[in-house]
């Protein structure tokens, strides 16, 4: 058999990143910070009126659905992309600013992602870790880390998997220590904190903030998010974003998911109520925790985290085992008071 084609350096330097998805159907889902109900039936209801066959045969359009995130968002259609999902987003930023070479600064623990996408363009990753004592954002590191060769700052804000979040003061103090690097804000969950960074776009040409409806709207699978910037950055990030990267059932259902804010609204106040419960639950039974912004705890189980998932898995309750990223942690999603009440009975069952 002849040798297989080989690849880019930077390709074969890469560990593989497989997501542990499989199984999870009819199981309660509190492994993955999705929206733990479902999407807003108006969704569904605007599939089924506008879905022909017909347009299943065209290539995606994206005038109205432009115009509806714009409204949504409070920008001009000029200052963001629609991309597929926040995936996308890093994609797109990393292949407009980074070249062969050039330092990318992301952080630990944190979104998968941003080194996968750093790695496959073939920059050089520079690893700065949150802080072990509370997990909060290592900003004076960051300052003293950026260089000449900095060319990318990627920031989940609030971070995943830790919860924990900077504020706008801080974002301005990266943004100006790294005025020749792109800084992505990502805002993944944005609804569950309240804090944007969106507003300081006109100030900061080196700002880039990402949105995804993967969480609190209960879009996961449709793959759809925006990439905001400055308008002469979006066109040329537009120029290296492949032209239909959103099909078209996405950028229908998020038209109609903008249009029902009183849903994702509703479904925000059921996940931060839940969190208030699971903080009361892991107090009550002196499990270390961490505070969070975003729609998930992580926790302590030490050396039984991976009992404790599987446990639970057992009693069809998912949640995330992170001790490959700060040994003895697992995280679980804030879903609703109802859904963080089963976790704990489940947990009691287990938790020996």
């Amino acid at each position: 058999m002849a040798e297989p084609l080989k690849p880019r350096p930077a390709v074969e330097k890469m560990a593989p990143y497989s997501p542990p998805t499989a199984g999870r159907a009819g199981k309660l889902r509190l492994d993955f910070n999705e929206n733990t109900v479902g999407c807003s039936p108006a969704v569904v209801r605007f599939l089924v009126e506008k879905l022909t066959q017909e347009q299943l045969t065209i290539y995606p359009e994206y005038e109205a659905t432009r115009a509806a995130l714009a409204r949504y968002f409070g920008q001009s259609e000029l200052r963001f992309a629609i991309t597929n999902g926040t995936d996308e987003a890093i994609q797109v930023l990393v292949n407009t600013y980074v070249d062969d070479g050039d330092e990318v600064l992301i952080f630990h623990p944190s979104y998968a992602m941003y080194r996968f996408y750093s790695e496959v363009a073939g920059a050089a990753v520079r690893e700065l870790a949150y802080r072990e004592s509370d997990l909060s954002f290592p900003l004076e590191e960051v300052t003293g880390a950026v260089s000449e060769r900095t060319r990318a700052i990627l920031i989940s804000n609030p971070n995943n998997p830790t919860g924990t979040a900077i504020g706008l003061d801080a974002v301005e103090t990266v943004l100006k220590a790294a005025p020749r690097a792109a800084v992505l804000i990502d805002e993944a969950y944005f609804e569950f904190f309240g804090v944007t960074a969106l507003d300081l776009i006109d100030a900061y040409p080196n700002l880039f903030v990402s949105r995804t409806f993967s969480k609190a709207f209960g879009m996961a699978a449709m793959r759809v998010g925006c990439l905001f910037s400055q308008e002469a950055n979006v066109q040329y990030m537009r120029k290296a974003q492949s032209p239909y990267s959103v099909n078209m059932l996405a950028a229908l259902a998020v038209r109609a998911a903008v249009e029902d804010a009183a849903y994702v609204n509703d479904y925000v106040a059921n996940a931060l109520a839940a969190r208030e419960l699971i903080y009361e639950g892991f107090r009550r039974r002196g499990i270390r925790f961490y505070t969070s912004q975003a729609n998930f705890v992580l926790f302590h189980a030490g050396e039984k985290s991976s009992a404790v998932r599987d446990g639970l898995r057992e009693r069809g309750v998912l949640v995330r085992d992170r001790s490959y990223e700060i040994p003895g942690t697992v995280r679980v999603t804030a879903g609703t008071p109802e859904q963080a009440a089963r976790f704990f009975e489940a947990l009691d069952e287990v938790w020996k």
